[in-house]
């Protein structure tokens, strides 16, 4: 049931409320925030607040730059630990051009662009993220090391696991803002971590991974510790990934389900596993978006490399779990937690949407272990690999008719300059690698 302004005002009151901090994302997906004292609420919530997004990268020209943020109602949460000494809450943020039509380049409304599209074909779509993250030591002035917090391994626990009762402080005050929490433990990396919250449709679960960020580095940051989201923050052990389990209702039922077929697994999951299939290699510039990001999904540490799908089969890409009826769902396993989740689950929705318009067939599921396969073989089963770097990502999306109408003009223009100029910065960069491998050497 959606919350009123006059339910938020009232909430404000009655808690004590001091300050308000009105959340949006950039297209980077990072967290941005205005906050306003409580005497500004009734404005906020009525007209919206104005700022400068000419100083917000990706979002408009210093001489556009007025735009406004207007509060989602439903998103409206006190933050369970007090700032300064008051009661802080906050509500994620639509952005819009002074004349109240929408910006088309908040990742927000992108979203929500292609969560429309695909109201009109009769479609939800609800995703579940599974974000992993490690918790790093400080050094004494608070600056971030790699050094993990513990040795703990997979679903280890005290006293190997030396972070659980941090993790169930972050567990308490997302339960607190009204997560439901599935499941939390340790990871397979030392310093390594997994708590996973409910599935919801794509829009809320988007707000909840912001969210979910936002209070994990909060509470390590409280404990004296630094929570990373990075994808490959050590060599040689396994990063971190963000799974995402995805399914499609139409007329409240399951469109991935059908008792009747192979695998109990409709045409509509496979059409949608085919348009998966088919703009993986560009919508992965999305779901990928740092330089980091492909020293992940390398080969040998479980993260997913090879383009094929597959029943409970772990190294594919993409997989059907066990589960059927109306949790039916694809695990699409190649995103990491660096991406905006408002652009990806964008992408990820149009790209199937597009197999399931086409009948994008996607080939028969694999049993094969693809780890386990050389080139040669793998290419005899017609088996590709994801983009191996950023570049080549971003040269796939650039072609990309679909996952760039998903984006819209405005943020794939952005996005792909911003990409590009990260790769720029890598590229030229000399790293300690080649210091320790050359300098001696040559």
């Amino acid at each position: 049931m959606a919350i009123t302004k006059e339910e938020i005002l009232n909430s404000i009151e009655e808690n004590h409320v001091r300050f308000l901090r009105l959340q949006f994302v950039d297209i980077g997906g990072n967290v941005k925030n205005v906050g306003i004292p409580v005497s500004q609420a009734e404005k906020a919530l009525t007209t919206g607040i104005a700022f400068d997004g000419s100083s917000i990268e990706g979002f408009v020209r210093i001489e556009e730059s007025d735009m406004i943020l207007k509060p989602d109602y439903d998103t409206f949460n006190i933050l369970p630990w007090d700032v300064s000494g008051g009661k802080v809450a906050r509500l994620i943020c639509d952005v819009h051009r002074p004349d109240g039509k929408p910006f088309e380049g908040d990742p927000r409304y992108v979203l929500k662009r292609a969560i429309a599209q695909a109201a009109k074909r009769g479609y939800v779509m609800n995703t579940g993220p599974e974000l992993e993250f490690f918790f790093f030591k400080k050094t004494a002035n608070g600056e971030a090391t790699v050094i993990p917090h513990d040795l703990g391994g997979y679903f280890d626990f005290p006293p190997v696991d030396q972070a659980e009762d941090v993790r169930q402080e972050i567990v308490n005050n997302l339960e607190t803002m009204g997560f439901n929490i599935e499941a939390s433990h340790h990871e397979v990396s030392i310093g390594q971590h997994e708590i996973d919250f409910k599935y919801s449709d794509a829009l809320k679960t988007a707000d909840n991974v912001i969210t979910f960020k936002f209070v994990t580095k909060t509470i390590a940051q409280k404990n004296g510790l630094h929570a990373s989201f990075m994808p490959k923050p050590i060599f040689g052990i396994n990063g971190s990934g963000m799974h995402t389990n995805i399914s499609l209702f139409k007329n409240g039922e399951n469109a991935f389900y059908d008792e009747s077929k192979d695998m109990k697994v409709s045409d509509t999951l496979r059409h949608f596993v085919g348009g998966l299939k088919k703009h993986v290699k560009s919508f992965t510039a999305v779901t990928n978006p740092i330089v980091n990001s492909y020293k992940r999904i390398v080969p040998g540490y479980e993260a997913p490399v090879y383009i094929a799908w597959s029943g409970a089969n772990r190294s594919s890409m993409i997989r059907i779990p066990a589960a059927r009826g109306s949790s039916t769902r694809v695990e699409l396993r190649s995103p990491d937690p660096a991406c905006n989740p408002y652009l990806s689950f964008a992408v990820i929705l149009m790209a199937g949407l597009d197999g399931v318009e086409k009948r994008i067939d996607p080939g028969e599921p694999t049993t094969l272990n693809l780890f386990h396969l050389n080139d040669k073989e793998r290419k005899a089963h017609g088996i590709e690999s994801l983009p191996g770097n950023l570049k080549d990502a971003l040269d796939n999306l650039e072609t990309d008719s679909v996952v760039r109408n998903a984006l819209g003009e405005h943020v794939f223009e952005d996005f792909m300059r911003l990409g590009r100029a990260e790769w720029d910065a890598y590229r030229i960069r000399v790293h300690d690698w080649e210091i320790k491998r050359y300098l001696n050497l040559i």
